[in-house]
């Protein structure tokens, strides 16, 4: 007999450390894990932004704390991992959310834009990566890091400007491989979700431009993604239930990237 299911998901007694957990996806992930047990730690730039997502979570019982910092520069990653290993002790989960887009032609794109495309969306998941795995998962042979990637790292795309965000996707998938292949020695699952379109803030240029009703229609399931669709794929990513699961990029897209590449 195996263990029981509800027990296998149950996240009681860990930590979950979310970064760009104040909104949209990222808070959508945190309210899923603290659901199932786990102790939240968000972060991202605005405390104000913070603030009101504790405070969402705390209206679902959640235990959940904040950490304003900016995660693409070293020393704030450092500090956030640091701060939230005194503050809970320990962390578990780590979901690498944060991330940020810029939309011009690849022929007039800033360099500014790039670097800071690159610096949010892959290097910074590197540097936190790194920062909790000598905090936590190394010395304790064991932990779940989700990095969120996009359908845009699966495969190019016409006629959207994004050059640096779907650059970035890309690293995150091959990044993601690289460090299951790396840390599996010592107990860590290295996973990454690829989401399609879901309303968020930074999708709502490209849902105004295309038309939401136009890109659900291009999804095999005719429909974007909403506010429950990511919680059970985070949730098997982060506990006991996806154990033999790692290296793995799986899509939450409606079936888009089934049928058009990727």
């Amino acid at each position: 007999m195996g263990t029981p299911v509800q027990k296998l998901f149950d996240l009681s007694g860990q930590v979950a450390l979310v970064t760009g957990g104040s909104r949209g996806l990222g808070l959508q992930m945190a309210e899923a894990l603290g659901e199932a047990g786990a102790k939240i730690m968000l972060t991202s730039r605005k405390a104000a932004d913070l603030e009101e997502a504790i405070a969402d979570l705390a209206a679902r019982g959640i235990d959940a704390r904040w950490i304003a910092a900016d995660a693409s520069q070293p020393a704030e990653v450092q500090r956030v991992v640091s701060e939230t290993m005194q503050r809970l002790g320990r962390i578990d989960i780590l979901v690498n959310n944060a991330g940020a887009t810029w939309g011009a032609p690849a022929e007039d794109y800033p360099l500014e834009a790039w670097d800071k495309v690159m610096n949010l969306n892959i290097r910074s998941l590197f540097l936190f990566a790194q920062a909790v795995g000598k905090a936590w998962m190394i010395p304790n042979k064991g932990g779940r890091i989700i990095n969120v990637a996009s359908i845009a790292g699966l495969g190019g795309s016409m006629d959207v400007k994004f050059i640096a965000y779907g650059t970035s996707k890309g690293a995150v998938v091959n990044f993601t491989r690289t460090l299951a292949g790396e840390w599996g020695a010592h107990g860590i699952t290295v996973n990454a979700l690829a989401p399609g379109f879901f309303p968020s803030k930074m999708t709502a240029g490209v849902l105004k431009t295309y038309g939401a009703e136009n890109l659900a229609k291009a999804a095999p399931l005719k429909r974007l993604g909403d506010d429950d669709d990511l919680k059970g794929a985070v949730l098997l990513f982060a506990s006991a239930a996806g154990k033999h699961i790692t290296g793995q990029i799986l899509a939450v897209d409606g079936g888009v990237s089934a049928v058009h590449g990727g």
